[in-house]
């Protein structure tokens, strides 16, 4: 028994470890790389260029069902592709930190975009990996880790790097970078993979797509998906020029958002994980959002007039806590509704809509705060956060969401009791 608990608990480290090496250069991407290329001089419409590289992030469930038909089974399905995007991504980081920035930013645009796509796809595999390695039991669990270590990722990626740029500058804080990549590949080396049951080869790969969608009564669940973080996204938004505006320095906003936020956000996925076993999956996923909702509401205070730091702090730090508790739990969920054979199709879908739903939402709070101030942006970010709500209740209510979902047997193949 005790070996059998230290396998899974070597099987978490394995999940925790591909999220944070894979979030930590998408994080760089959003966050540090813009303010570091404007200090050198970059114009703000050529950096208006950069989420552009993002855009594989959001469309990659176009080739999910092509990493869940084909691999290298014989090093294991899914780690040889985990394996083959994390050495390409690493390649893209050093090609990268040998590029002059003042005269090369379409190079560093492509690098960067290549990156976000060997990053996005090496996704589809860890999600797939995820799914097949976790029992249902331990879900809550695996997506905690999972949002733990996307959030670590995010502060090493984030602020980290920015404070390493500042030190060592491009060229050796990317070989860092690339180093920290390689680093993460450890566990996934040492990882055995069994054989399992792939989808068949003979049909068009995004017939698997069209499947998944027409399940029954799936399309609800498609809205929930699709609301999920539009509000929230909107109240972020307008938050960071909120800040700048209300004459916080540059640090004061690097600490607030780069650390203490995403600090909150890593103990929200564990306390989310050590919750959903307990309270259940929909209860779980009901509670957090109006928890979450709730926080959305509090972007107020600063707009009109409650600018203390200490307020400021309560703010970040709720709202990333209680909306990393949410996503983990509606993670959890997303993995009990994707088939095995098609895991990484399945869940990558579900995600693009998750995240799809946010970036679209976005620039409506913009609209709204130029129209109607920050006080018109965050009412509209509440109203969705509370529609999401509605629309989670409407689910649970008609039985859409099983709290005790059936036990998948992959993961028991994998790791047999003994």
């Amino acid at each position: 028994m005790t070996g059998f608990a230290n396998q899974r608990l070597k099987t978490l480290g394995l999940l925790g470890s591909l999220y944070v090496s894979q979030y930590i250069p998408l994080t760089f991407i959003y966050e540090a790389l813009p303010a570091f290329v404007r200090e050198q001089g970059m114009s703000l419409e050529v950096i208006g260029l950069l989420p552009l590289v993002a855009l594989p992030t959001i469309f990659k469930f176009l080739w999910a069902p092509a990493i869940d038909r084909y691999g290298f089974t014989r090093w294991g399905h899914y780690r040889f592709w985990i394996i083959s995007f994390q050495l390409l991504a690493i390649a893209s980081v050093v090609i990268a930190g040998k590029l002059d920035l003042e005269g090369n930013f379409l190079l560093l645009l492509v690098a960067m975009f290549a990156l976000c796509l060997w990053c996005a796809s090496q996704d589809i595999a860890t999600d797939a990996l995820a799914v097949a390695v976790l029992e249902p039991q331990e879900r809550g669990w695996g997506n905690g880790v999972q949002m733990s270590g996307n959030y670590f990722g995010a502060v090493i990626g984030g602020g980290g790097m920015l404070i390493l740029l500042d030190w060592w500058g491009w060229r050796s804080s990317m070989l860092v970078l690339a180093a920290l990549m390689l680093f993460a590949l450890l566990p996934i080396l040492n990882f055995r993979e069994s054989r399992c049951q792939k989808p068949d080869t003979s049909q068009f790969v995004l017939l698997d797509l069209v499947r998944f969608c027409r399940r029954p009564q799936m399309w609800r669940w498609l809205v929930v998906l699709a609301l999920f973080t539009a509000g929230p996204m909107m109240a972020n938004t307008m938050f960071r020029p909120l800040l700048v505006d209300i004459e916080l320095s540059m640090t004061d906003i690097g600490l607030l958002l780069g650390v203490a936020s995403y600090g909150a956000g890593i103990v929200g996925a564990i306390a989310a994980g050590f919750l959903i076993s307990r309270l259940g999956r929909r209860r779980s996923l009901l509670v957090f959002s109006s928890l979450r909702a709730i926080c959305v509401a509090a972007y107020l205070l600063p707009a009109l007039g409650a600018t203390t730091l200490p307020v400021l702090y309560a703010i970040a730090m709720s709202s990333q806590f209680t909306n990393s508790m949410a996503i983990t739990a509606l993670f959890t969920l997303m993995m009990d509704k994707s088939e095995l054979t098609t895991a990484g199709t399945d869940f990558t879908l579900q995600t693009s809509l998750v995240y799809l739903g946010g970036i679209l939402a976005a620039p409506f709070s913009g609209l709204a705060a130029k129209g109607f101030e920050y006080e018109g942006a965050f009412l509209l970010a509440i109203a969705l956060s509370i529609g999401s709500v509605v629309a989670i209740a409407g689910l649970v209510e008609k039985g859409h969401i099983h709290p005790n979902p059936p036990l998948a047997t992959l993961s028991q193949q994998i790791f047999p009791k003994k």
